[in-house]
């Protein structure tokens, strides 16, 4: 099935991944949302589990190995072309992580990486539209719960 233009939404992943006070953000390199930083990520395998796409997306994206510490919520990303015609629908399930290894090297399906300060996460330009909420939900949430990283 094409990813443009889809007879049906599909499925995908993204990894929230802190360290210390920092959120690895990625800048998309393929469409849909080329230029805008989001979070590492990308479609399921057939026969891949969330989790297992969740960490190898983040390996093929990012050069990191991850720990999942838990799922954190789960949004629609659709694009519409000019005719309203829907060209790009993701369901995605993201999961709060933190490395537990490899080394961050952008790779795959983005052209750059980088660790962002969580105070300055909403100064990042472009960005995928309601990313910076879901990460600092994400980070509010981990803090109640008292997980640090």
């Amino acid at each position: 099935m094409s990813r443009e233009y889809p007879l049906r939404p599909i499925p995908g992943v993204g990894a929230i991944i802190f360290s210390g006070k920092n959120v690895l953000m990625a800048q998309r390199g393929k469409a849909p949302g080329t230029g805008n930083w989001s979070v590492p990520g990308g479609a399921l395998k057939l026969g891949e589990t969330l989790e297992e796409g969740c960490k190898r997306e983040t390996l093929e994206e990012t050069g990191l190995i991850v720990d999942i510490i838990s799922r954190c919520v789960v949004l629609d990303r659709i694009t519409r072309d000019n005719w309203n015609r829907v060209q790009y629908h993701y369901v995605l399930v993201d999961f709060v992580c933190r490395p537990v290894g490899g080394s961050l090297n952008p790779g795959s399906d983005i052209d750059k990486a980088k660790w962002v300060p969580l105070e300055d996460l909403e100064n990042l330009k472009p960005m995928t539209n309601g990313t910076a909420q879901v990460i600092l939900d994400a980070a509010a949430k981990m803090q109640n719960q008292g997980i640090t990283f």
